[in-house]
């Protein structure tokens, strides 16, 4: 089965101020897809067409560069979608709030090391709230990896990715990636990343 772009639960424009609809549109229908389309040809005629992505990136190193970067990017945008939604943001709750609490000291403590995941990734990649060894911890990866990748300086089970690739954010927040990752709190969708903590542990 050929990896498929996902669809999104929600109209390019409905994360607007923080995030412009242009940029959505090119993000998802142009980037995303893109690396849809390479992934395919990489694996194609292969057995790893039969493969879930996770079970790709978790054994990444046996595989070629094209299926790396691709296969990374497939992953990570699917997620990156899942975790956003309009009026969304806030504070976590119930046990993830209480994990988040426990892990970093306070919900802002975990804003404030999140933030600087993301703003210290020299070049492209990502920020990541992950679930290693049953706890919570924070990452950065560059390029497309994450951190369920075998070859991940930190691994882990990503439930919470922030893009840092400047086609996330450069037509609005031109080079100001601080602003970015500030307004990126605004679309957090607690509720899914609840349901991927509840899964990962």
């Amino acid at each position: 089965m050929a990896f498929e772009l996902p669809k999104l639960a929600y109209a390019y424009t409905a994360l607007e101020p923080h995030i412009d609809a242009q940029t959505m549109e090119i993000h998802h229908s142009k980037h995303h897809q893109a690396y849809v389309t390479n992934l395919n040809v990489a694996i194609a005629g292969s057995d790893t067409e039969k493969l879930s992505i996770e079970e790709i990136c978790k054994n990444i190193s046996k595989y070629p560069m094209p299926v790396r970067n691709n296969g990374g990017g497939h992953f990570n945008h699917s997620l990156f979608w899942s975790v956003m939604a309009p009026n969304a943001g806030g504070e976590p709750t119930g046990e993830l709030g209480a994990a988040i609490s426990s892990a970093f000291g306070s919900f802002a403590d975990f804003k404030t090391q999140f933030a600087a995941a993301g703003t210290t990734r020299f070049g492209s990649g990502w920020a990541w709230l992950i679930v290693k060894d049953g706890k919570l911890a924070v990452s950065s990866t560059p390029n497309q990896d994450n951190p369920l990748m075998d070859v991940a300086d930190v691994k882990g089970t990503p439930i919470l990715g922030m893009d840092v690739w400047e086609h996330a954010y450069y037509l609005k927040y031109q080079n100001k990636r601080p602003d970015y990752i500030a307004a990126f709190w605004n679309l957090v969708n607690w509720a899914e990343v609840a349901k991927r903590f509840a899964s990962a542990k």
